[in-house]
């Protein structure tokens, strides 16, 4: 039975390394330092949202229709996610009426999207 991987320790939530591989047909082991991949912080829903994202290649809109989320929703746990690998996202007042009017051309986001965050700014 293979269970999901955790990335820290649960005594003092140092970052844990992975120390050994091993295939499941041949049984071979592999031990080292192995480092985890940055995506492995992220929790099961977010990878999950992750692959819907990219299966729609960043097409906000389709992710909306796939996740039957709303636009908001959709930017907040993109935000999340760019957050918790490390980065930062852009805050509402960075998105300049061009990447607004860009959006809304490429059909990523519809007229009342593009009111709002015109809006918020």
């Amino acid at each position: 039975m293979a269970f999901e991987t955790i990335t820290l320790c649960p005594v003092c939530n140092e970052t844990l390394r992975i120390k050994k591989l091993q295939c499941p047909r041949c049984h071979t082991v592999i031990e080292n330092d192995f480092v985890f991949s940055k995506l492995a912080v992220l929790s099961s829903e977010q990878l999950k949202f992750v692959e819907v994202f990219l299966a729609c290649r960043g097409n906000i809109k389709e992710v909306e229709k796939e996740l039957n989320i709303s636009y908001p929703t959709v930017r907040g746990k993109l935000n999340e996610i760019v957050q918790k690998l490390g980065y930062e996202p852009k805050k509402k007042n960075e998105t300049d009426a061009k990447s607004v009017v860009a959006m809304l051309d490429s059909g990523e986001i519809s007229a009342d999207d593009a009111i709002k965050l015109l809006k918020d700014n």
